[in-house]
């Protein structure tokens, strides 16, 4: 591990090298990309030819005055940096000096796993903006810098002064700056306006002509608040962008025989079988790289084309796009295209997405493998692949991509490898694997289902499941999401976007391997050491369905598309024998619902007038929320009049209805009325399966999901949290001369230090090595006192003599020390042990709190109850900060030991409140700090009245960007 290093009077916990890991590729608002990335002294020439084309203008509110070129030694000072003290980012495209395609520079983060360096030193690169900021106040917990905006003509409007403002804030944040001062000419409304709108608290105040903006970059929840909604328009434009394409280009192989010529023949089979609204381009029979425009032309920072048909998808409420006929530099005449698809070795690809710029194209398909799954070499052709489209403003779908299909009313998309779409529905699917959308795709035509959408992602490297969720949010044409995922690269970012998406239309998931932990060739996921459990919780806080294969995600899929969520888990039953109706009673009671009415069969071969009786009685007001309905005929073929009778009546009541029919499945015309189909299943128990899932969703969309979890206020801690304090003290300790590649350990008076700024109470215990020692501490505690051995593996040993409580005078005081240090010395190797001395808590139930920072998911907050045969059973609870006061609620009942907080066999009630609060403090904490590796209070004694912090172990180490810092940056 990098040695932390002096800039000016101050030691650091961090290097001043080149921080690769700030390199971002970014959606701007039009749904384009760009590239931000740290400045180096070597852009002199792009940031001089950046002022140069600079309007008078923005020159004259930049620097308050007229400055057409920029002085050497200003030049000199403005590429200079620390990357501590002063820092300036770049937001850049493609130059139009040598005409290639691509950006310079280290790799931003390539995929989840985060960045790898690259020298690019053959690209030139244009700069379109500048962010930097210069320390001005230097002090600990309190540093301030002066910051500074400066936005190409061409790309004003389009949100990028927001992008680098969040990016500067967020580099700033790392070097302990957590305010911004900028001074503002009047009449630059718009930067006023990045500021005002950003959600950080700001002051502002004018002197002199001169507005002076102050910004404290702790970040608030509004600040969160505009990150998401802006991270959600741009991001949701992007793939509006791919998925309303009109005009594909193909570019691959002409003759069959490799597996890319195969490729490329399927995708010309497919679109004349099936060629919806697509213009399918082949490459070298329709058009050549000359119809298509100049490619490796000018470069310019305008936006891709919008689409212009009336029939395309939008996103609603969002600023709409510049729109231009062709690319700027395109001849007239050329042909422009809206998407391409590419199967071709790397290689071939790679130098394809190059000759793709001036074209229009918004994105590429990549059908062919041979990326990341090869080996490093792989890894580093597909960093190039997304460093290439990225600064060419394109999104890349795939590698080993099945494609892309839509079926828009008048804009359907043709780009895939399936020869048939499945028929018009209102279930949008991702899969990243391409034979599971193959098996997904196929059984949606199966059953009757219909998609409006399906994206394959294949191997992820750009394109994921949160890109597809953003835009299906507001996509009329979509109202069930289903989604099939091999690896989640960023799950604090998916449960955030799934959450938000759930509340307005469900969302089923199915995580390949039941925990999510396998990787398949081809995907880069950060490591994780969380509890194999928290996959689960990650996505029971984002309020997605769990299913644990495609036949429940299909089954589960197909009652929310066609059916009306039901108002709550009271079910009526009509089955055709006692035997059935006695399964599906059973069925029904293990989905957590409740069977209500009869369960008096309806006979084969009941007359229609007993099937309607049957079925008016089953389907009568505030009868019951759902119907289940079951028939099974032994001897009689069967008839459709139940079938109709069902249909008619669900039509009507608009009751929740599923049925499993002898001979029917999936969407069947039988179960038919108008508009409303009822869904059929191959067993009861998969009805009531799908049923019972769809309950919980509906009941999860009615709850009360909570607020932030804010702690409540405390003398001398305001807001109930001491930030600037904790990070001045979080420096210092880090600023230690030395410490290993886990971190530091705090002792005790520095944990409570720390656990103060929360408004957490450390219970002080003193160091003893004697029994003279021990009763001075006593002594000087207070009696009584608890004893304990102090290392690790014995103190919370009761059993094996590690801790003696109640002690109430010097003489058993004495010894138990004597014994214990006995014990300890048999015991442990240490030749001279420690014992402590602490004044006894309140008798309660004894707790632990666990938080933890780990590389994928980032903060993990854990909780229950002390114990040998807790920690043996794994009865824990986990959440993912930040968290609600629902979710605190939830973590506290949800251990099944639970019951002993709350009056178990006539023990007193614990103050669940006060421990809650300790939690509520705990996960903000580790919110707060990605310093915080681990920390551990162990125990906690939960009173009548009040919670105990007892014991603390915290260890620090210098933190890493977490999967989901407070930044846009791609893939997501």
């Amino acid at each position: 591990m990098d040695q932390p290093e002096r800039v000016g009077s101050v030691r650091l916990p961090y290097s001043t090298q080149y921080p690769v890991e700030w390199e971002a590729d970014v959606v701007l608002r039009d749904g384009s990309t760009i590239h931000v990335r740290p400045i180096r002294p070597e852009d002199a020439d792009a940031i001089q030819r950046f002022q140069m084309a600079q309007s008078e203008r923005s020159t004259y509110l930049r620097f308050f005055a007229a400055l057409q070129r920029i002085p050497d030694r200003m030049l000199t000072q403005l590429v200079t940096v620390d990357h501590v003290r002063r820092t300036a980012l770049v937001a850049v495209r493609p130059g139009s000096a040598d005409g290639a395609a691509g950006a310079a520079g280290a790799d931003g983060p390539d995929g989840p796993d985060g960045p790898d360096g690259g020298d690019g030193a053959d690209r030139t690169e244009d700069v379109v903006g500048v962010a930097r900021y210069d320390v001005t106040d230097d002090q600990p917990g309190r540093r301030t810098a002066e910051v500074a905006f400066n936005i190409a003509d061409a790309l004003q409007g389009q949100g990028l002064g927001s992008v680098l403002l969040e990016h500067i804030a967020a580099a700033a944040r790392e070097r302990g700056v957590h305010r911004f001062i900028a001074e503002v000419l009047p009449q630059n409304r718009a930067m006023l306006g990045v500021f005002r709108e950003a959600g950080y608290a700001v002051e502002q105040h004018l002197d002199d002509g001169v507005v002076t903006v102050s910004v404290d970059l702790d970040p608030t929840d509004r600040s969160r608040e505009v990150m998401a909604d802006r991270e959600h328009r741009t991001e949701a434009r992007s793939m509006q962008g791919l998925l309303s394409a009109r005009r594909v280009l193909l570019v691959g192989p002409a003759q069959g025989g490799t597996v890319d010529e195969l490729l490329a023949a399927r995708v010309r089979e497919a679109h004349a079988a099936d060629p919806g609204d697509t213009e399918l381009m082949v490459l070298g029979d329709d058009v050549t790289w000359a119809d298509l425009g100049p490619g490796g032309g000018p470069s310019s920072p305008s936006t891709p084309s919008s689409p212009s048909s009336p029939s395309t998808p939008s996103v609603p409420n969002q600023p709409d796009a510049p729109s231009e006929p062709n690319q700027p530099g395109a001849p007239a005449g050329k042909v422009e295209v809206d998407l391409a698809v590419v199967a071709a070795p790397p290689d071939e690809v790679l130098d394809a997405v190059r000759r793709l710029r001036g074209t229009g194209a918004r994105g590429v398909v990549v059908l062919s493998a041979g990326w990341a799954e090869a080996g490093p070499d792989g890894v580093a052709r597909r960093r190039e692949l997304l460093r290439t489209a990225h600064t060419e403003g394109m999104r890349v779908v795939g590698p080993a991509s099945y494609g892309l299909l839509t079926n828009v009313p008048g804009a359907s998309l043709r780009a895939s490898l399936a020869r048939r779409a499945p028929r018009p529905g209102r279930v949008g699917l991702f899969s990243q694997s391409a034979p599971v959308a193959v098996t997904a795709a196929e059984t949606v035509k199966r059953r009757g289902l219909g998609l409006s959408t399906l994206v394959s992602a294949g191997h992820r490297a750009d394109v994921s499941g949160n890109d597809v969720m953003q835009y299906w949010q507001d996509d009329p044409h979509t109202d069930v999401v289903c989604l099939y995922l091999e690896t989640l690269g960023n799950p604090r970012k998916f449960s955030r976007i799934a959450r938000r998406l759930a509340l307005v239309k469900p969302v089923i998931v199915v995580v390949a391997g039941r925990h999510g932990s396998v990787v398949p060739p081809g995907h880069t996921v950060r490591a994780t050491r969380a509890p194999r459990r928290m996959l689960d919780e990650v996505l029971r806080q984002s309020g997605v369905i769990r299913a644990e294969n495609t036949h429940q995600l299909m089954d589960v899929a197909q009652v929310l598309a066609h059916q009306p969520l039901p108002a709550g888990g009271r079910v009526g039953i009509l089955a055709s024998s006692p035997s059935l109706a006695a399964l599906v009673a059973d069925a029904v009671a293990a989905a957590g619902l409740t069977v209500v009415g009869p369960l008096e069969p309806l006979s084969a071969g009941a007359p229609d007038d007993e099937i309607a009786a049957a079925v008016d009685a089953l389907y009568a007001p505030g009868a019951c929320d759902a119907v289940v309905v079951v028939s099974v005929p032994v001897v009689l073929p069967r008839t459709d009049a139940l079938a109709r009778a069902v249909a008619d009546a669900a039509a009507r009541t608009g009751r929740t209805t599923v049925v499993s029919a002898l001979g029917l499945h999936g969407m069947p015309d039988e179960l038919a009325s108008g508009d409303v189909r009822v869904p059929a299943f191959s067993t009861p128990e998969d009805a009531v399966w799908a049923l019972g899932e769809v309950v919980r969703y509906a009941q999860w969309r009615t709850q009360d999901h909570g607020s932030p979890v804010r702690p409540a206020l405390r003398q001398g801690v305001s807001d109930g949290v001491a930030r600037a304090q904790a990070r001045t003290l979080v420096e210092a300790l880090l600023r230690r001369d030395e410490w290993p590649d886990d971190g530091t350990v705090l002792d005790q008076d520095e944990a409570a230090e720390l656990l103060a700024c929360y408004g957490l109470t450390l219970w002080r215990a003193r160091s003893v090595r004697t029994a003279d020692d021990a009763v001075a501490a006593a002594e000087a505690l207070g009696w009584p006192v608890a004893l304990k051995i102090a290392a690790p593996a014995l103190r919370h040993r009761a059993d094996l003599g590690g801790v003696r409580l109640d002690i109430a005078d010097a003489e058993d005081l004495r010894e138990d020390a004597e014994r214990m240090l006995a014990a300890a010395s048999s015991l442990l190797p240490a030749p001279d042990p420690v014992l402590e001395v602490q004044a006894m808590a309140p008798t309660g139930v004894a707790c632990v709190v666990r938080s933890v920072e780990d590389e994928l998911f980032g903060p993990v907050v854990s909780f229950g109850l002390a114990g040998d045969a807790v920690d043996l059973l794994d009865d824990v609870t986990h959440g993912v900060p930040p968290l609600t006061d629902v979710d605190v609620a939830r973590m506290v009942r949800g251990v099944r030991a639970a019951p002993r907080l709350f009056g178990y066999q006539g023990a007193p009630a614990a103050d669940v409140a006060a421990l809650e609060d300790v939690l509520t403090r705990v996960s903000v904490m580790a919110e707060d700090l990605p310093e915080l590796a681990s920390l551990e209070l162990y125990p906690v004694a939960v009173a009548e009245r009040g919670a105990a912090v007892l014991h603390a172990t915290i260890r620090l180490r210098p933190a890493e960007r977490r999967t989901d810092a407070l930044r846009r940056a791609l893939p997501g």
